[in-house]
Parts: structure tokens; C-alpha cells; sequence
């Protein structure tokens, strides 16, 4: 077959029924396109008036009326813009996808005003028809000796187009209902709809039902206005109190004075605010104001700790206020709402590519009219635009943090608590913001004071000088004389090269670490507390980003300073005959015994797991794995250490009498109480310890 070229051919009578049920995914959505329209004409307007091509009239009030009327099945949408000609509906409304708004900032572009037009696919009328089976448009035209125009469409690809009646500059458009959305007809629905996508647009929107009663209410006679309607002069005479004056006698005191009251038509009151608190500068917002306007959108009336009002012009215009609301995360679902707009239009919650995932956890609204939105406003294009905006926001609340942390650290320790869960997650999603925020997280040790990384590693640091200074003693050799042995100083550097990075502990539990705890306290030392379930990944993103240090568990080792100074060998005949006896009575080769002599000697044996043992059975259980009783400690024995007091006299008792038959009972319970101050017995070993704990109690009463 020979090459052939040509052009495709694109019938309107096949595209309009795809653009009718496909072009938006919720019917609801025409409220919005329709009201945005009506906006557009009505900046249009005040931008032609600005720029000196048309004149307002002295008493001119933006407003876009909505009227349903569920008798007849319609809706009126009527705004007092610009209006068209007959001209400018054949070119904006008969042609498919020619944006009215592109037409006009092509035409105006170089006469620069601050309003924003809304619109620019030249689609959002025809959302209309997923609802209606007809449609009408009535307008007027600003222009002089311009005609009223009346179109009509029933949802085919005919349209009628006559001279209408208007008498008012603008336009009214007119939705018949077909029978399966009759719903948008009911003015609470209505509301409910134009609430949730209209409630921050630039132009007063009002809404009514068609042959409602007329509704009243009562003013004081100084607070009329020339636009109110009275019904009726109501006067009040003065209120008066008998009271006791300083004399003792009583009199008639007037506590009100006499008025007149009104009773006029209840004023109309627009369904959106036309200024939304983003939208002004932060300096000239008050905290109250902050506050108000989180219970209005959020409908949350636990007030916010704090907020982050986002103002930028450039390299792009957004604004916005980000919310970190007070949570208990024990009951509450950590889940924020981030409500984005565009030019003051909802357009959907949480959308990911704009708002970084870990700030979802935050309530709060964007604004950003230069989002690359697709037709429907549901997707973002162009990527590398929009991830310079999520990176923005992330920079902004890193700053605010920073700057809390640097200039007002009291509310910042105050507010740890609460945020801390929403930093922590951030710094597991994003390196950058975790690079940023690395010297400002807190840490809370165990005094309840909060501290920075560089101030806990200060703070260990000198911890550790001082017991070098004090448990250094000088090396002398036969002859008294101090030893400067090249093999001394190579076996420290060897050391040192092993692992430089400093050790932070930390507790999980308070409660169920306390015998550790109490052991730190009684030499001096410090942990830091992280008890929330997303610190397992978080410290290992910290370790990852930082090796100047790392962290362990209290309970991870049994530390040099909390045992007596004492030569191994002196130990060695206890270790192998403890080990051996112990082994050989729980049934486990993996567990390491040691011996040691530590300085509390109430404590008679310690169970520890290694770090990385532990981070694995915690990430085990983040993957629904725990929940094995005692296998999990049989899967970790490798890594299990049980360390016995050889200052503790039941130790003692235990390795004079290691061929004894009570010998191997008194090894499972020192071993069950040793696990019991490290984590929870399973139900069959709490069984066993539980009974044997009796047998013991027998003994001694026989």
C-alpha cells in the first residue's frame, strides 16, 4: 500500500458526549466551574474598569446569585459581570475548549493588575450538561448598544441562539435537571456543595431557594443600611431595677435605655469569605484570627500549637497557613488535611505531588495559582515545576522549626511532644529536611530535660573525659619508673579505630526498664526516652546520616562503668562452671554467660540484647510478626547475654552448689527475672515462673 498523510477527523457529534460523562469525575463538580465563570466575568469587569475602558456604577457590588428550584428542577446561576454579545457566545460558548479567559489575558497582558482569572481551558460550562438535560444562557453585554442574547442547548450538538430579554449587565445561566440529579436542586445539598468548593472565592456568592418565605430579623434603628427593607418600627421602652443606693435606700435605677428596633428582610449573607486569612499579609494577622479560622475549616475546636503561614511571590506565587494540631496519639489517627486551592478554588485534599507525604500529617491550606493543573483540575502536570513547590513547603516548615528552636526553645520543648512525631517522619521521608533538622531535634533524657544532638554528644563527651581523667592511673614499670609503651599506644589506637562514634542510650519503657535505669542513675549516666513506635526507623536514619555517633538501648549491654574493676582470670573458673550449669538447664546453647562483679550488689543477673538483635524483632513486629511468645526469644538467643553478679550472694550460692538438685531451679528463676526486667514473660514461661516462684516459697517453709 502506498504512504499515505492526511489529518484526523474529529466529529463533535462523537467528542460531546465523551466531554458530557468524562471530562469531570464528580457530577457535583459544575457548581464550581459554573461559579468560577460567573468570578471570571466579574473580575474581567473590575479589570476593564481599572485600566479606564469602562465605568462602574458608584453603587456596584460584586455578587454571583444562586437559585434552586426543586418544583420547576433547575438552578439559576447569575453573576453581574462583563456578560457577552451574541459574537462572544458563538466564539466562547458554541466553540468547544476556547478559553473566554485565555482570550482576555492575551488581549490585556501587557496592562498589568493583581486579580487572577480562573478559568483558562474553556471547558467548565459544559460541565453543566452531566446534570442538565437543557441549558440556557441569558446575557448582557457591558459594551454600548450591545443586545440581550439568549442560547439554549439541550446536550445534542444544536444549539439556538435569539435576542433575549436581560435588562441587567451579566449573565444567567439556567440548568434543567434530568431526574438522576435532581439532588443538586435541594438548597441544603447546594450549600453543602458550594461550601466545600467555593467557600474562599475572590467575588460574595449567595444562595436561595425560589418562592421561599420571606424571612426577617430585628436591628437597632442606628444599624439600618440603605439597601434594608423595613417591615415595621418596633419601640422599646427603658429597663429599669430597683436597687439600694449608698444611703440604704432603695430606687429606681435605669439599667437600659429606651430605643427603636427595626424588623426588616433578613439580610443575605454570602456563603464564602472573599478574603481567607492566607491571603493577607502574616504580619497583620493575629493569633486569634489564626485560631478562628482553623475551627472554621477544620471544624477541630482543640486549638493548633502553632502554624506556618506560607507567603511567596517568587519564583512562584504561593500562599498558604499549615497547622500543627495538638493530637493524642494514643487515640487519635495521626492524619492531617491539607486542602489545596487554586486562585482561591478548592480544587482536592492531600494531593501528594504538591504536598510532601509526611506534612499529610498536618491540617492546612495551599494556595498556588500557578499549579500546572490538567482540564478537570484533578492532576498536576509537569513534574519538575510542581516538585520545586513541595520542596518549598518542605524548606518553609523546616526554617519555622529551626527558628523555633534557635529563638523561642521554651514553646519548642513544649511543643516536642506533639510534633515530634510529624519531624520524625519527615526525617525518615526526607533526607534533605532530615539534613536540616539534625542538630534541632530534641531528645528528652531521663531528668525530663530536653536536649539537641550536639548537646547530648557535648554533654557525653565530658561525661567521658572526666572518667578517663579519673581512671587513668599511670603505668610504672619494675622500677617505678612511667611506662611510654609503643604497644600501649598501638593497642588504644587500634581501639580507637575500631568504632570512633559515641554512644547514646535510650529507653523504650520506663516502667519496664527501671532496674537498668536505676543502675545509670547510681553512676551518673544518661538516656535519652524514645518510646514511640516510629523510633526504631527514625534512629536508624539518624545513624545512617550522621557516624559520628550511634544509638543503644539501656538495656543493650552491660557498660564497663557499671562494673567493679576486676582481672578476667579471676573470674574464669565462676564463668565456665556458671555457663555450663545454666546452659545445660535452659536448653540453650546460643546464650552467652558471662560473670561479672558490678558495683549495685542487689542486682544478682542482667539480661541483654544486642541492638541489632532488638531492631530486628522491633521490625519484625512493625511487619505483624511478633505475637510468638517464647520463640521470639529463641530466635534471638544468638544474641541474648545473661550476665550474673558474682557480688550477688545468690550467685554465689549457686556456684558452691552447682551440683545441688535445686541448683537448676534457682538458674530458671534468676534467668525468668532477669527476662522480666528486660520484657514480658510469654504466657507459658509466666506459667512456669509463676509455679516455680511456689516450689521456692515451699523451701524455705519447710
Amino acid at each position: 500500500m502506498a504512504n499515505k498523510q492526511g489529518s484526523l477527523s474529529i466529529d463533535s457529534d462523537n467528542l460531546f458526549p465523551i466531554i458530557k460523562k468524562w471530562l469531570y469525575s464528580d457530577h457535583d463538580i459544575f457548581y464550581r466551574e459554573l461559579v468560577s465563570n460567573g468570578c471570571d466575568a466579574i473580575t474581567k469587569l473590575k479589570k476593564l474598569d481599572m485600566m479606564g475602558e469602562y465605568s462602574l456604577p458608584a453603587d456596584y457590588k460584586p455578587k454571583i446569585q444562586i437559585t434552586v428550584n426543586p418544583e420547576e428542577k433547575t438552578i439559576k446561576i447569575t453573576d453581574n459581570g462583563l456578560g457577552m454579545t451574541a459574537e462572544e457566545v458563538e466564539e466562547y460558548i458554541c466553540q468547544i475548549a476556547f478559553s473566554g479567559a485565555t482570550d482576555f489575558i492575551q488581549k490585556y497582558k501587557d496592562k498589568s493588575t493583581d486579580d487572577q482569572i480562573i478559568g483558562h481551558f474553556g471547558l467548565g460550562f459544559y460541565s453543566a450538561f452531566m446534570v442538565a438535560d437543557e441549558v440556557s444562557i441569558d446575557s448582557l453585554s457591558y459594551k454600548d448598544g450591545a443586545a440581550a442574547v439568549h442560547w439554549t442547548c439541550d446536550g445534542g450538538t444544536n444549539y439556538e441562539m435569539t435576542d433575549g430579554t436581560k435588562d441587567t449587565i451579566g449573565t444567567e445561566i439556567t440548568l434543567s435537571l434530568n431526574e438522576d440529579c435532581l439532588e443538586f436542586a435541594n438548597e441544603y445539598r447546594a450549600r453543602e456543595i458550594v461550601e466545600k468548593y467555593c467557600s474562599f472565592m475572590p467575588t460574595p456568592i449567595f444562595l436561595d431557594k425560589a418562592n421561599a418565605e420571606t424571612q426577617y430579623e430585628t436591628i437597632d434603628a442606628a444599624d439600618k443600611l440603605d439597601s434594608d427593607t423595613v417591615i415595621e418600627t418596633i419601640h422599646e421602652e427603658a429597663k429599669t431595677e430597683e436597687k439600694e443606693n449608698e444611703n440604704g435606700e432603695k430606687e429606681i435605677v435605669e439599667i437600659s435605655p429606651a430605643k427603636d428596633k427595626l424588623k426588616i428582610v433578613k439580610r443575605p449573607v454570602p456563603l464564602n469569605d472573599t478574603t481567607p486569612l492566607w491571603t493577607k499579609n502574616p504580619n497583620d494577622c493575629t493569633d486569634d484570627e489564626y485560631k478562628e479560622f482553623y475551627r472554621k475549616v477544620f471544624l477541630d475546636y482543640k486549638e493548633p500549637l502553632f502554624w506556618i503561614h506560607l507567603n511567596m511571590d517568587y519564583p512562584f506565587n504561593l500562599k498558604g497557613i499549615l497547622y500543627f494540631p495538638k493530637i493524642n496519639t494514643e487515640y487519635d489517627s495521626i492524619e492531617g488535611v491539607i486542602k489545596l486551592y487554586n486562585n482561591q478554588v478548592f480544587i482536592a485534599d492531600n494531593i501528594k505531588e504538591v504536598i510532601p507525604e509526611f506534612l499529610m500529617l498536618l491540617k492546612g491550606v495551599i494556595d498556588c495559582p500557578d499549579l500546572p493543573l490538567n482540564v478537570s483540575r484533578s492532576a498536576l502536570q509537569n513534574d519538575g515545576f510542581v516538585k520545586k513547590i513541595s520542596e518549598y513547603i518542605t524548606k518553609k516548615v523546616a526554617d519555622k522549626l529551626i527558628g523555633m528552636c534557635k529563638t523561642d526553645k521554651e514553646n519548642y520543648e513544649k511543643y516536642w511532644d506533639d510534633i515530634s512525631p510529624f519531624i520524625k517522619f519527615g526525617c525518615l521521608k526526607d533526607t534533605k529536611f532530615c539534613d536540616k533538622m539534625n542538630d534541632y531535634i530534641l531528645f528528652k533524657n531521663l531528668d525530663d530535660k530536653y536536649l539537641t544532638l550536639p548537646e547530648l554528644l557535648v554533654k557525653e563527651e565530658k561525661s567521658e573525659e572526666n572518667k578517663d581523667d579519673a581512671a587513668e592511673p599511670e603505668i610504672l614499670d619494675a622500677d617505678g619508673n612511667p611506662v611510654n609503651s609503643d604497644d600501649n599506644a598501638d593497642q588504644s589506637d587500634s581501639e580507637t579505630e575500631k568504632d570512633e562514634r559515641k554512644i547514646v542510650y535510650y529507653v523504650t519503657d520506663k516502667n519496664q526498664q527501671g532496674q537498668y535505669i536505676n543502675l545509670f542513675r547510681e553512676q551518673n549516666m544518661q538516656a535519652v526516652i524514645l518510646d514511640h513506635n516510629i523510633d526504631t526507623s527514625f534512629i536508624s536514619q539518624l545513624e545512617q546520616r550522621n557516624d559520628q555517633y550511634k544509638f543503644m538501648r539501656i538495656d543493650a549491654d552491660v557498660t564497663d562503668s557499671l562494673k567493679d574493676e576486676t582481672n578476667e582470670e579471676d573470674l574464669k573458673e565462676e564463668t565456665d562452671a556458671l555457663t555450663e550449669l545454666f546452659k545445660n538447664t535452659l536448653k540453650n546453647d546460643k546464650l552467652t554467660v558471662k560473670v561479672e562483679k558490678l558495683k549495685n550488689e542487689n542486682i544478682a543477673s542482667i539480661i541483654t540484647l544486642s541492638e541489632e538483635g532488638r531492631r530486628m524483632q522491633d521490625m519484625m513486629k512493625m511487619y505483624a510478626m511478633g505475637g510468638m511468645g517464647g520463640m521470639d526469644a529463641n530466635m534471638f538467643a544468638a544474641d541474648q547475654t545473661l550476665t550474673l553478679n558474682a557480688n550477688h550472694a545468690l550467685v554465689k550460692y549457686i556456684f558452691e552448689h552447682k551440683d545441688s538438685e535445686n541448683a537448676p531451679m534457682f538458674c530458671e528463676q534468676l534467668y525468668d527475672l532477669a527476662m522480666l526486667s528486660n520484657q514480658p514473660l510469654s504466657v507459658d514461661a509466666m506459667g512456669r515462673f509463676v509455679e516455680r516462684s511456689n516450689q521456692i516459697m515451699m523451701l524455705l517453709a519447710k
